[in-house]
């Protein structure tokens, strides 16, 4: 999933339908610096009003997913931004006040939290109830929109169904009133063959509420419909790319878009977008996206392929937007067996633990550089005091023997 995933999926549904939810992350519109008013505990230092949420979430999966261990303060950050209801809103600036009936709470940074704090363990209190409020938000199509209320689309689906299996659940049993699940909702979601289409996932158009085809949708309903989440291990049995047939279920569904991405990635090995008025651009986090789908699906090579360009050409771009880009190259990596800590000329698994409160590890390391170089360690401090109880010792002896004689 894009660090603009969610404002996507969003934004569309919501022109068409006037909902009230998020116009942008922040990592798409950067705000001024204000990390002197941001909590410690929180990665990035952009404005986290739209995703704090989402790129702490990302941040510390991608942490467990490389064998670090996030800062403790870190980790309650996030458990500290849920609701009573057990859903998590974009951000809460102050979490200590309850939550009411104009907090956003949403679907997509629900997901993304529900698979960070299942990786990290011991927060099954916090997960449960946030599982427990995806499934009272479940539409009766079997699928999520990114608000309670809006259509389900791929982008949010794709991702509750990566928490619901991350908490333990099956997706395919967890059904809506009328007896749907995301197995249901996902083919629906997918386009037909042909046109330029070609299998893919469809996002809303903003004017028409037609589904066009959309690789950032696709990579997430290739997920979904795989039943994995944003940490991924490269199929067991290398695949071809499918030809195109009808969706009628989730494994065709999935066939179908894996084998989109890989057409679309076939001439340059990366995605592109435009913004109004502007020429088209590379789309490092759709392509990174697209490279944990692929891997999935089977389709190591062009994943690989893929891969290795976001090696040559996505260093900027993930410092540009921090936490949440680097996390989406580590979950690339790590879906292509690809070293995060020597990724081209970056060492992403360093530059991720910079944008925030240093690892417990870390931690640990820097008290014991601080030893070294003449700090009181509670070690020393303890000699100390040991070897001043004994001279006191011997000086109170001498003294009762002085009294004897």
């Amino acid at each position: 999933m894009n660090v603009r995933r969610s404002a996507a999926a969003a934004a569309a549904t919501a022109l068409l339908l006037g909902a009230a939810v998020p116009a942008a992350h922040a990592a798409d519109t950067p705000s001024p610096d204000s990390s002197a008013d941001l909590p410690s505990g929180l990665y990035g230092d952009k404005d986290p009003k739209f995703d704090g949420v989402f790129r702490q979430s990302y941040a510390l999966l991608a942490q467990d997913t490389v064998g670090v261990k996030p800062a403790r303060k870190a980790v309650d950050w996030l458990t500290r931004q849920q609701c009573n209801s057990g859903g998590f809103a974009a951000f809460r600036a102050d979490p200590s006040e309850p939550c009411d009936a104009k907090t956003q709470v949403d679907s997509n940074s629900t997901a993304a939290a529900v698979q960070a704090l299942s990786a990290l363990g011991g927060q099954d209190t916090t997960v449960k109830k946030a599982v427990g409020w995806l499934k009272s938000v479940q539409n009766q199509d079997g699928g999520w929109g990114y608000n309670p209320g809006l259509p389900s689309d791929a982008n949010s689906t794709g991702i509750v169904v990566g928490a619901l299996v991350a908490a333990g659940e099956k997706p395919a049993e967890v059904k809506s009133q009328q007896g749907k699940s995301a197995h249901d909702a996902l083919p629906k979601l997918a386009l037909g063959c042909g046109k330029g289409e070609d299998g893919a996932f469809g996002l809303a158009d903003m004017k028409t509420g037609k589904l066009a085809a959309n690789a950032d949708a696709t990579a997430a309903g290739v997920l979904g419909s795989l039943d994995q989440g944003l940490v991924v291990k490269p199929a067991e049995k290398p695949a071809e790319p499918a030809k195109c047939a009808d969706p009628k279920d989730v494994a065709q569904a999935a066939r179908n878009g894996a084998a989109y991405l890989a057409a679309e990635l076939a001439e340059n090995d990366h995605l592109t977008s435009a913004l109004p008025g502007s020429e088209n651009q590379p789309d490092y986090g759709n392509t990174a996206d697209a490279v944990v789908a692929l891997a999935a699906a089977g389709l190591g090579d062009q994943a690989k392929q893929s891969t290795d360009w976001l090696q040559k050409h996505a260093a900027k771009w993930a410092k540009d937007n921090g936490p949440a880009a680097y996390a989406q190259l580590i979950f690339a990596a790590h879906a292509t067996g690809t070293n995060p800590a020597d990724f081209g000329a970056t060492d992403l698994v360093r530059s991720l633990n910079a944008t925030g409160p240093a690892p417990q590890q870390e931690d640990a390391a820097a008290e014991e550089k601080k030893d070294e170089d003449g700090g009181l360690s509670p070690w020393w401090v303890i000699g100390v005091f040991f070897i001043a109880s004994v001279g006191f010792g011997f000086l109170l002896s001498g003294r009762n023997k002085k009294n004897q004689l």
